[in-house]
């Protein structure tokens, strides 16, 4: 379980996040709701150990500011919205990266069997085994985000953090994102915890949300119980129910 209690953090000196209190259980997954600002790439960061924090973050009851970078990059992993390539590796390299915290010496132990094994496996469920040779700026942006998931999946995490994976992404490669990371955490042993603006997409992956204004968690729970028109409104500054009725409206006449 990763657990926060009365957590403040932020950047610069100044707190973006409030008295942040929230639970997340191994198995199943979790979208963080809300506007632009309001803290949700923070939580994130603050949660996989890459800002300071005051407060607690505990990972199965123990707080991750003891552990080695090593040891919580075997357990949670991050995957980021599509940015420019700057390193000329491989499909087959970019991947290998993700095996660094479980090799013994980063620079005289080199990848062992089972890392080899590993790496061949994430390849294989991503749909990247043809691929495995090509270089990261000659791929489609589609393609480049299915390495950079298998790259999460190489580091074997119990949980993994997303923020925004799908930008950039057409619809096609957004929902076959969604729909693997809905799978992959189906087994009960592993946690998706995602921040997406697209509200429909995010309910895709999971009905469990937690919505953020200012820093500060208003509601959390399962969407249908917690969220209303009033609700939605006063989170975003719209009428985001109505929105999406109107927007449904447009497919009618669909055949």
């Amino acid at each position: 379980m990763l657990e926060l209690k009365d957590v403040c953090a932020g950047n610069g000196g100044a707190d973006v996040l409030h008295d942040v209190s929230c639970a997340f259980p191994t198995g199943g997954s979790c979208c963080i709701l809300g506007p632009n600002g309001c803290g949700k790439t923070t939580l994130l960061r603050v949660m996989a150990g890459l800002i300071p924090h005051r407060g607690q973050v505990l990972l199965d009851g123990a707080e991750i500011s003891g552990m080695k970078r090593r040891e919580l990059a075997a357990r949670i992993a991050v995957m980021s919205q599509i940015n420019a390539v700057h390193f000329p590796y491989t499909v087959y390299d970019t991947v290998m990266l993700g095996r660094y915290q479980h090799m013994r010496s980063a620079l005289f132990g080199g990848p062992s069997a089972a890392d080899r094994e590993a790496v061949e496996r994430c390849l294989a469920s991503t749909g990247l085994s043809d691929l495995r040779r090509r270089m990261l700026d000659e791929l489609s942006g589609g393609q480049r985000q299915r390495v950079f998931l298998a790259h999460a999946l190489a580091q074997d995490p119990e949980t993994i953090l997303l923020d925004e994976p799908t930008n950039h992404l057409d619809v096609k490669h957004q929902v076959e994102l969604i729909d693997y990371l809905h799978r992959w955490c189906a087994d009960g042993r592993h946690t998706v915890i995602g921040v997406l603006h697209d509200v429909n997409l995010a309910l895709r992956l999971s009905r469990n949300v937690v919505f953020l204004r200012e820093g500060r968690i208003l509601r959390a729970g399962d969407f249908g119980e917690i969220a209303d028109s009033a609700f939605l409104r006063d989170v975003y500054g719209m009428d985001l129910s109505g929105f999406m009725r109107e927007s449904m409206a447009l497919w009618r006449d669909v055949r």
